[in-house]
């Protein structure tokens, strides 16, 4: 009956008419109020999974994630479908947030989007409270565990909310997660009992590749001239995302750049143009790819190292996800690892750098020892490094590690669209006498957008601009206007990081670094880096292979088409065509101990052939190629010692 309730769901509101693999199985463990931990793969679906059952659900979800983009991309999402969803992050005003959580009270809203942050203050716990709330969704749920890569630790705010919601089911979706962080994550968000789905991270249409490279950007035109298709090309720097999107340009590759830094309009625009084909590579920082559904990307490309496996696992998942040949490349040379080691150094400084950070950003904001709570302050990371004549890089991550020893909160770049909701009513507006020129544009909003009496919406200056035949200099400019007379209320689009004093500022004698934030953390990071570099620097076990052990699945299997599977060895096999074959002989020796030639090659023959046969990477299919191949294994055995050879019998060697 659910079965039949949730597909009527899923169709009515987004038009499939099937689930992917485990979406239906997580969905009705939710239904059932149990605690649920989804591990899901990139591109797996995970959204459907609380949105699905929530909608058959009387009352509201509460969905806390740490992606405010993809909190507003889901939000806007939601509502283009006609659903009521709002969200609560940093950045928005007090009366911003009182005002969509009163509506999530009283206004029939469906979800509810917070940032982690947002979870301890009064405000929201007050309104919370009156709140009718189904379920609590952790997204990125690794974020809670000491254990993950990404930890946060306003994550861990989560389970004090459990306390308020005593009877409301949670369900913890990520897309990476080794064995601990399984766990971990169980533990620290009060599972009633473990109950994990979780689907193989196996991707047997992904080709992972590490290539080697002196001239990476000539490397990079060769390989996206050879595969057709969309894809995603990664580097560290914003200044390199522009240097190598010109030079594809130049090489007849049509590309464009994406980072952080955009405007928002910018970031819309060149990812829209992507998703709808008019631009072919997009080049990024790792900024690009959250919350993005492109099912047909053919490459993914990484110029430089990831950070971790489990980075790598993400970005590279963003190839392929309509199923169909794809690859996954890094480009690579020695001295990558040498920088990515470096790295440690940068993420962790040295803790007096950290406490001599913490004290210059006191006296940056003139604020007193003793005093500065909750205060909040934008921040020019570049001003304040030069003004205290500090490392950039290395004050960029005292920051974060300030911020996880509980004294600050540090925002990088946030993007805030504009916002406006109309003040007077509608029967006001029309007795008001305006100019013509504003009076179109009122209207024009009106026609464009719904909810503006009752909501804050986000509008789009320079699409009202053109409606109307003017600039959009000339639109911001009545709009601040009318937000003088208090006709509006609108917030102009504005990009900064900014920074919180979530404590009182201390002396610096007593700012403490906990073990736990520094040495432990700079411990686990360390191993992640010497992980990926040993993946990129092995040449001798399958690749993906390689991921599937780092993400405790034990018993994979050679993929047969990443790098290390098709290079050649010494028979003049692939080495998972060697590999397969000596496995296939194992098992022959282990039923039988002597085997006449021809006998050896047909007890293997059909078993070996079938999974050789089945590569699109391998093009033969004849039952003589193939056994020819056998031959080839067996004969290198003999000479290797691995099988003796007595009177045409064949049997095992002392090495087999």
């Amino acid at each position: 009956m659910e079965s039949k309730l949730f597909h009527n769901i899923l169709n009515e509101y987004w038009g499939y008419t099937s689930f992917r693999p485990l979406q239906e199985e997580i969905i009705q463990s939710v239904w059932e109020k149990r605690d649920t931990l989804g591990l899901m793969p990139t591109g797996g679906g995970k959204s459907l999974t609380f949105q699905v059952p929530v909608m058959a659900m009387e009352g509201i979800c509460l969905v806390v994630t740490p992606l405010i983009a993809l909190m507003k991309d889901q939000v806007d999402n939601l509502r283009e479908r006609g659903i009521k969803a709002a969200a609560v992050y940093s950045g928005m005003s007090r009366d911003e947030i009182i005002t969509t959580l009163e509506n999530c009270i009283f206004g029939g809203y469906k979800f509810l989007y917070v940032s982690p942050e947002r979870l301890s203050s009064d405000i929201f716990i007050t309104k919370l409270q009156a709140m009718d709330v189904c379920l609590l969704v952790v997204d990125e749920s690794h974020c809670i565990s000491q254990w993950g890569y990404d930890f946060r630790p306003s994550y861990l705010k989560i389970a004090d909310i459990r306390d308020i919601l005593t009877d409301v089911p949670v369900l913890a979706l990520t897309a990476t997660a080794t064995t601990d962080v399984v766990d971990d994550i169980q533990e620290r968000l009060r599972f009633k009992e473990k109950n994990v789905f979780r689907t193989s991270f196996l991707r047997e249409n992904l080709s992972y590749v590490v290539r080697p490279a002196d001239n990476k950007v000539g490397e990079l035109i060769h390989i996206l001239k050879s595969v057709p298709g969309s894809g995603i090309v990664y580097v560290r720097s914003r200044k390199q995302t522009k240097e190598i999107a010109m030079a594809l340009k130049k090489a007849g590759v049509s590309a464009d750049y994406f980072h952080a830094g955009l405007s928002y309009e910018d970031k819309v625009f060149r990812q829209n143009a992507w998703k709808e084909d008019d631009c072919r590579i997009i080049v990024s920082t790792n900024a690009f790819g959250m919350g993005i559904d492109k099912p047909d990307v053919r490459t993914v490309v990484h110029m430089d190292l990831p950070n971790s496996p489990e980075e790598y696992f993400q970005e590279a998942g963003r190839a392929g996800r309509d199923g169909k040949k794809s690859y996954s490349v890094i480009l690579y040379t020695k001295s990558d690892s040498a920088k990515l080691k470096k790295r440690i150094a940068d993420t962790f400084p040295e803790k007096e750098l950290i406490v001599r950070v913490y004290e210059a950003l006191g006296n940056y904001f003139q604020v007193a020892v003793g005093s500065g709570s909750g205060r909040v302050f934008d921040f020019d990371l570049i001003e304040f490094c030069r003004r205290f004549k500090l490392p950039s890089l290395q004050t960029h991550h005292a920051l974060k590690i300030l911020e996880l020893a509980g004294y600050l909160e540090y925002t990088d770049e946030i993007d805030t669209r504009s916002r406006l909701r109309f003040l007077i009513y509608r029967d006001e507006m029309y007795s008001l006498r305006m100019d013509p020129l504003i009076d179109e544009l009122l209207h024009t909003i009106m026609r464009t957008y719904t909810g503006v009496f009752s909501d804050d919406i986000y509008i789009d200056e320079s699409m009202l601009a053109g409606r109307i035949g003017k600039t959009r200099q000339e639109v911001y400019d009545i709009l601040i206007n009318l937000s003088k007379l208090r006709y509006i209320y609108y917030v102009p689009a504005k990009k900064t990081p900014f920074i919180i004093y979530t404590t009182s500022r201390e002396g610096t004698e007593y700012v403490v670094i906990p073990q736990s934030v520094y040495e432990e953390r700079k411990k686990r990071f360390s191993k992640r880096i010497h992980s990926i570099i040993d993946y990129a620097a092995n040449s001798d076990v399958c690749r993906s292979r390689m991921l599937l052990v780092y993400f405790g699945e034990t018993d994979s299997k050679d993929c047969g088409c990443c790098d290390v599977c098709l290079r050649k060895n010494e028979s003049g096999l692939s080495n998972w065509e060697y590999r397969l074959i000596g496995e296939k002989l194992e098992e022959a020796f282990n039923s039988q101990t002597t085997y006449r030639l021809n006998e050896l090659v047909d007890s293997i023959s059909e078993s070996a052939s079938s999974a050789i046969s089945s590569l699109e990477t391998i093009s033969f299919s004849k039952q003589d190629e193939n056994n020819e191949k056998i031959i080839k294994v067996i004969r290198f055995k003999i000479d290797s010692g691995e099988l003796m050879l007595e009177d045409d019998r064949i049997s095992k060697g002392k090495r087999l």
